[in-house]
């Protein structure tokens, strides 16, 4: 199958919009629909209905969220958990980090496994894999009688990755029960027994769901091959992604990452702020030339330690919910109005004030031009519900609407300087790349906070997240603990496990139709001063030691030479490109732009007549000024005054103060 002559469709499913994007003969389509959060599946399903032509050969790739709303909302499979006598406890005790720090009493999230669901066995594996007790025989005889109303299980024995035997055996002995079974040996072959083990339990809790979510897509869209977002920032196949769901977790999202640099590139930047701003969140990310990746990540209580994108999210999007607090506050979100019923404007049923409803009824989304006029809103709906929350505050309706807005910059201001600032990263360095459907409506007032230098609003924001998915590599990301030092760390000496790490990784990437020159394949060692208790990547080059001390001393102002260096984790990451949309030229402008209309918008004390362009009819070199609003099909763009939009040739709008513009 060559795929290069096949359509290719990317669908990135968020809480509120389903979003697809189409390359079809070098050209690209984007469509969206709304979500259907009790069966996620249906609005892809409808959507390619409206997409594919009859008989059409295409390659569907998808980020799904299945996983991920499965942890948040504890509605995964009953997980049952195998692991040593003793070490039941180990998933709820995790580490010594508390959540709440001033807390006397802190609070986590209860464990995914109950604890009368946690089955203790006899046999364990010392440092070295070397066995110290076996398996006791009978005991393994009877654990399928004790497992009979499991739902998925996960297995996760001390020391499995240094030899997986045992966890093996135990795998062996379930056999004839019909449902998954995940080895942390086998899904994550490093040391730390609590992050493999959680990442294990995380795994088994959303494989029922995420497989059935699978295997439909995969029988019922008609697709010649599917592949799957993962965290990474990377595709892989339906079938790894059925096995190890736990790669999903930030799918969506890491598209977006892909996607914000891509647009970056394309305008000449490097260093990038990644704005996502959807109907129910807001994920950030920084990208000093390249994705951030992070194996410390945590998702509803749960470690996870699998390569993901470094993603912030905030509960801030387009459906976040308006209320008061207890002290008579202002608060927004992270409570969200979803697809259903969504924003009051929606007209589906709605009735809390939402950051969507805001802009409504401030005028920043003219209620004529909402999905290129596919939808029309209901600004009329809006006045009772704002109007109940207005009186509560002691403001006008327009100044509660403004406050709505503000506090849910503030919320976003705070994750983006999380990423920036408190990392030692100068914004003013940074292009703030905004998208999704409702982060160019926020683009430029956030920049201004920041002091970053411009905002980058490529076309069609509100499906780029789905474009990051149609334009990722497939990747393959493994990894294998091996704790060396001194003369058994030298490259050659650890040549025979990365040598078996990436044949793993090529043959994968071969089932997928890649091979040769068209797949690069990238060494890595995670090392540290021996007695650390934290590791820094490095290339795998023959003065890895040398690179590491330079990186240590880079990120803690220090280095210790003298010391012995330690090899903890080998990685291979295998990728390979996939077809890639033709490069966007736009007409370039012979004169001003000229507005489609004008629309009435509130500016802090008056409304004002602004004028009203249409994105598709804009053309390169031309300039807008603020205040002004700019439509297209997936998003609305927000210039306020003091700011001005420059159209690019590539189609990107490109947003600074217009001072800055002046110079």
């Amino acid at each position: 199958m060559n795929e290069r002559r096949l359509t290719a469709i990317a669908i990135d499913t968020g809480g509120t919009f389903t979003d697809f994007v189409v390359l079809r003969d070098g050209e690209l389509r984007v469509h969206k629909r709304a979500s259907t959060p009790d069966d996620p599946a249906r609005a892809v399903l409808e959507g390619l209905a409206e997409l594919v032509e009859p008989g059409e050969e295409f390659v569907l790739s998808h980020g799904s969220t299945i996983a991920t709303n499965a942890l948040l909302e504890r509605r995964g499979a009953r997980t049952v958990w195998v692991t040593n006598k003793g070490f039941e406890d180990l998933i709820e005790i995790g580490r010594q980090n508390r959540p709440e720090l001033y807390a006397l009493a802190g609070r986590r999230p209860e464990p995914l496994v109950a604890a009368e669901d946690r089955i203790g066995i006899s046999g364990r594996l010392i440092r070295d894999g070397s066995e110290e007790a076996p398996l006791d025989s009978e005991e393994l005889k009877a654990l399928p009688a004790r497992l009979r109303d499991a739902e998925s299980i996960a297995i996760g024995l001390l020391h499995s990755y240094a030899n997986s035997a045992h966890e093996d055996a135990v795998s062996a002995a379930l056999d004839d029960l019909d449902v998954p079974v995940t080895r942390s040996a086998r899904l994550l072959p490093e040391y730390r027994e609590y992050e493999r083990f959680s990442t294990a339990v995380v795994n088994a809790y959303v494989a029922p769901l995420v497989r059935r979510y699978l295997l439909t897509l995969a029988e019922r869209s008609g697709a010649t091959r599917l592949r799957i977002m993962a965290s990474s920032g990377g595709a892989f196949s339906v079938e790894r992604a059925a096995r190890e769901p736990v790669h999903t977790v930030l799918s969506g999202p890491a598209g977006g990452v892909i996607a914000a640099l891509e647009a970056a590139r394309r305008a000449g930047h490097e260093g990038v702020l990644s704005f996502d701003m959807g109907g129910t969140s807001t994920d950030v990310s920084l990208c000093p030339g390249r994705p951030l990746h992070t194996k410390e990540y945590t998702i509803a209580g749960s470690a996870v330690a699998i390569p993901v994108i470094d993603i912030n999210t905030v509960g801030a999007g387009g459906g976040s919910i308006a209320r008061l607090d207890p002290g008579g506050a202002l608060k927004v979100g992270p409570e969200s109005a979803g697809a259903v019923p969504g924003p009051i404007t929606y007209g589906l049923g709605g009735q809390e004030m939402t950051v969507t409803d805001a802009h409504v009824w401030l005028g920043r989304i003219p209620p004529e031009r909402f999905l290129g006029g596919r939808q029309v809103l209901d600004r009329a709906a809006i006045e009772a519900p704002l109007s109940r929350l207005a009186d509560a505050l002691g403001q006008s309706p327009e100044a509660t609407a403004e406050g709505v807005l503000a506090v849910a910059n503030t919320r976003m201001e705070s994750a983006l300087r999380l990423i920036s600032v408190e990392r030692g990263h100068d914004p003013a360095d940074l292009l703030l790349v905004a998208f999704g459907g409702a982060a160019p409506l926020h683009g430029a007032e956030l920049a201004a906070r920041l002091g970053v230098p411009g905002v980058l609003v490529p076309p069609d924001p509100g499906t780029l997240s789905a474009r990051g998915i149609l334009v990722a590599d497939v990747r393959k990301d493994v990894s294998k603990s091996v704790l060396r030092a001194g003369e058994e760390a030298r490259l050659d000496a650890l040549e025979r496990d990365f040598a078996e790490l990436e044949g793993a990784a090529l043959a994968e990437l071969a089932s997928e139709g890649f091979s040769g020159s068209e797949v690069i394949a990238e060494r890595a060692i995670d090392a540290r001063y021996r007695g650390q208790s934290y590791e820094l990547p490095v290339p795998a080059t023959d003065d890895w030691i040398g690179s590491f001390h330079a990186e240590h001393l880079r990120r803690f102002g220090f280095a210790r030479e003298e010391a012995a260096v330690e090899a903890v984790t080998l990685r291979v990451s295998a990728r390979a490109r996939v077809v890639q949309p033709k490069p966007t030229k736009i007409k370039r402008a012979t004169g001003s732009p000229e507005p489609e209309t004008d629309t009435a918008v509130y500016l802090g004390s008056s409304w004002e007549r602004i004028p009203l362009f249409s994105r598709p009819a804009l053309q390169a070199g031309q300039e807008l000024p603020g205040p002004a609003v700019i439509a297209e099909y997936s998003a609305t763009t927000w210039v306020p005054g003091g700011w001005a939009a420059t159209v690019a040739e590539s189609g990107d709008l490109v947003l600074v103060p217009s001072e800055g513009l002046a110079s």
